[in-house]
């Protein structure tokens, strides 16, 4: 059985479903209302789930009778879980072999946002673990890890892509070796809280190396944004940091042919691709034309 709901756990249940470990249960979360219209529409999990011909159930809970009694139904060997996004309890907990991919290095970016935050920090690698679920926040026994280098091209989009290939081949094979598994050190734990509208403002007091590691952990899925003198908030979807100090942080200076640099406390902040408020997506160059007109 697999509990999922994102994009990041479509890859990894295609991935079984090829696999002689083919779920015979896909549980997922309700179809909640997207876009601007608010209609309703189904969790890329199920949408994938249904493609693939595998039962779909979509419970408010996982841990309610009805899903319970689905779930029995089936008597699966084990379930796996990829960011599936919901609570799981017991006797659900300890009712059956129970493995979650979860994408970093375990115990290093526990929590909602590990590909983010590792970006973030500038970190050199990050990877995916298969780990036994447990009543804590992703603090169970790791039974499998596998490294993957973060390029300094790398996206939220890119790297997860990688992310998702690598775990579902390490599930597979985790589920069919069925290793041991060894306990976390606790001392070694951080966490990767989740995205807030603080975390995508880039402030130009800050330097511009960072602010450039924010936009490609926010791309495409959040998003970076960075106000202006005047107000606007513009939308930064990709960004290059540049050596040079501009001038007082916050300035934005606009040269012909080129994307407008906003100046930081060190170095400068190219806009390479923006999105202002309401309109599509552009390369800074040509927004920067219509803004200065």
């Amino acid at each position: 059985m697999f509990l999922g709901t994102s994009e990041f756990a479509v890859e990894v249940l295609r991935r079984l479903t090829a696999s002689e470990h083919a779920p015979q249960l896909v549980v997922t979360r309700p179809d909640r209302p997207r876009g601007r219209g608010r209609r309703l529409a189904a969790p890329p999990a199920a949408e994938a789930a249904r493609d693939l011909g595998v039962p779909v159930v979509q419970p408010a809970s996982v841990n309610d009778d009805a899903a319970l009694e689905a779930i029995a139904a089936v008597h699966p060997e084990a379930v796996c879980v990829c960011a599936f996004g919901g609570l799981i309890k017991e006797p659900l907990l300890s009712a059956y072999r129970m493995l979650n991919l979860h994408p970093s290095l375990l115990p290093r970016w526990r929590g909602a946002a590990p590909i983010e935050r590792a970006i973030m920090a500038g970190d050199e690698f990050t990877g995916v673990s298969i780990m036994k679920v447990s009543a804590g926040l992703d603090s169970g026994p790791v039974c499998a890890q596998r490294t993957e280098p973060i390029r300094p091209e790398d996206t939220y989009g890119t790297l997860s892509a990688r992310l998702a290939q690598v775990g579902g081949e390490l599930l597979v094979q985790t589920l069919t070796a069925d290793p041991p598994c060894t306990d976390q050190d606790e001392r070694e734990a951080t966490y990767a809280d989740k995205i807030d509208s603080d975390d995508r403002r880039l402030d130009p007091a800050g330097d511009a190396r960072e602010l450039e590691r924010v936009v490609r952990a926010l791309s495409p899925h959040v998003g970076a944004f960075v106000g202006l003198p005047d107000g606007l908030q513009l939308g930064v979807s990709e960004a290059r940091a540049l050596p040079d100090d501009l001038g007082v942080p916050g300035q934005l200076v606009v040269a012909d042919g080129d994307g407008p640099v906003v100046s930081c406390g060190q170095g400068g902040l190219e806009l390479v691709r923006v999105k202002p408020p309401g309109r599509k997506e552009m390369s800074g160059a040509e927004w920067a034309r219509g803004y200065l007109r």
